[in-house]
């Protein structure tokens, strides 16, 4: 696939910026504070507009190109990555989907192009849990006049101390109740974040509690509408997005953990030893066994990605990569853990972050049981469509070879 030179610019760009955020991750990490200075940063480098359309101010960047640059931010700073997926599966959607009304393109890719100006969904909510789970939001959205007014409890808002917009998924009260997605500006009155983010890793992220009462949208600004019957339809070519960069996000910190055990086992040259622990075979066993799983995992993100950007088919492999991506990612830090010994788990070094990071990884709808089960039915569904096939097969007989009468001597 050929890369056009500004693309092909932008993503050296991002790696030069993954290796400056990397010297302050351990910060945001200590302290939970968000990392606004990182985003200044990436719309300085006009990577906030990758995967806007041209003709709206952006450089028109697919999933190969998303893929790259969050996989180079998040070698150095996961949680800014994480943000910055999510703003970009956003702005892809925007895009392409032909759900977006006009006015709102145009509304959030100006500001896209004049400052930072990100925006999430807000799906999840406390009693509910993920839609993924095929229950209905207890959010509601009211009709009063020429305005939505939109009441309910969100949880997880990624980045939300620096979003500009939300996606807010919610059912309306019309006696055939509608479910859709309806943009909410974060200034809005009755808005309010509840500090909820305690995590392990990913503390950077700050996603919070997102309470909205009352809050009042014009009756336009929705993104989608359709029968709350039909639950939520969501669109399977695009999950490769989702699919594809969340894990990304993981591996990418995974590789972070890779460098930095590369790095301590060759500078490191104990006395007993009298050379680098790098020359010892446990060691070189070790990494080269965390090569395997790093390959693996970017063979099979860039596979997806760029299968989605040529148009080609991949029907569940999407959700199967973020399965066996974040799996490999939590094997690699394991197992840096381990080839790091007692240094690896000093939090004045970032293997012990990377782990944490790492397994949060975990948290990301849909579970790993769904997605087997997923592919289970699958499986069962391109059986039931099959021929046939018969259990016990009649053994097929060797061929009889004609017995040789053999005549002794007299």
């Amino acid at each position: 696939m050929t890369v056009s030179a500004d693309l092909a610019d932008a993503i050296v760009r991002a790696e030069e910026l993954g290796k400056r955020f990397a010297l302050t991750a351990g910060h945001y990490d200590a302290t939970g504070e968000f990392p606004f200075a990182n985003f200044d940063a990436l719309h300085q480098a006009g990577l906030l507009g990758l995967v806007t359309a041209v003709e709206h101010g952006g450089l028109g960047g697919g999933l190969s190109e998303a893929l790259a640059v969050v996989s180079a931010i998040a070698r150095g700073e996961p949680s800014t990555a994480l943000v910055l997926s999510m703003h970009y599966n956003q702005h892809y959607s925007l895009r392409i989907s032909g759900k977006w009304p006009d006015h709102l393109i145009e509304r959030l890719t100006k500001a896209n192009r004049d400052g930072v100006a990100l925006i999430n969904a807000a799906q999840v909510e406390p009693r509910v849990g993920s839609p993924s789970h095929g229950s209905l939001p207890e959010t509601v959205a009211r009709r009063v006049g020429d305005q939505w007014r939109i009441t309910g409890h969100k949880t997880y808002a990624t980045g939300i101390p620096l979003l500009r917009w939300v996606s807010v998924l919610a059912v309306t009260d019309e006696p055939e109740p509608r479910l859709g997605s309806f943009l909410v500006p974060t200034s809005a009155d009755g808005i309010r974040v509840e500090k909820t983010w305690n995590a392990t890793g990913m503390r950077a992220t700050n996603s919070d509690d997102l309470i909205l009462d009352d809050v009042a949208i014009p009756l336009e600004d929705i993104i989608d509408l359709a029968p709350a019957s039909q639950g939520l339809k969501r669109d399977e070519r695009m999950g490769a997005w989702y699919f594809s960069l969340v894990p990304a996000i993981y591996d990418g910190a995974a590789r972070g953990a890779r460098d930095w055990l590369i790095e301590f086992t060759t500078t490191r040259a104990p006395a007993s030893l009298g050379a680098p622990l790098s020359t010892v075979p446990r060691i070189q066993d070790g990494l080269g066994q965390i090569e395997v799983l790093l390959t693996v995992n970017r063979r099979l993100l860039r596979s997806i990605a760029e299968d989605f950007d040529a148009g080609r088919p991949f029907d569940p492999d999407a959700a199967a990569v973020k399965h066996t991506v974040i799996d490999n990612a939590i094997a690699v830090t394991t197992l840096a853990l381990d080839l790091g010994g007692n240094p690896g788990l000093s939090r004045d070094n970032p293997l012990e972050r990377h782990h944490r990071d790492v397994v949060s990884g975990k948290a990301h709808a849909p579970q790993n049981n769904l997605i087997r089960t997923m592919l289970a039915k699958a499986a069962f569904g391109r059986h039931a469509a099959a021929p046939a096939v018969p259990l016990n097969p009649v053994p097929v007989r060797p061929h009889q070879q004609p017995r040789l009468t053999v005549v002794g001597r007299s």
